[in-house]
């Protein structure tokens, strides 16, 4: 059972990652890319979404930098590191 606690945190932790690198790229909801980032949307909005109300995002100029990917990248290598037992 840890295993598949494990292994589904690691891929839940590379689907981030995915969905990170995916926003910077501008694709069609009817491309394959685009598909990918459209279902990882629906896995990763839910759980981003309240950490974006509760981290708001860095001005940069004209721009803005949104911590929150960051925030839960190290909340699941945590969660990760208490279900391995390395905490």
């Amino acid at each position: 059972m840890r295993d598949i606690l494990l292994l589904a945190l690691d891929l839940y932790f590379y689907a981030v990652f995915l969905w990170v690198i995916l926003s910077w790229i501008r694709v069609s909801s009817t491309h394959p890319l685009g598909r990918v980032q459209t279902f990882l949307d629906r896995i990763i909005y839910p759980v981003i979404l309240p950490l974006r109300r509760v981290i708001p995002p860095i001005r940069l100029g004209g721009g803005a930098l949104d911590l929150s990917p960051i925030v839960l990248l190290i909340g699941i290598q945590l969660l990760r590191s208490v279900v391995a037992g390395a905490l």
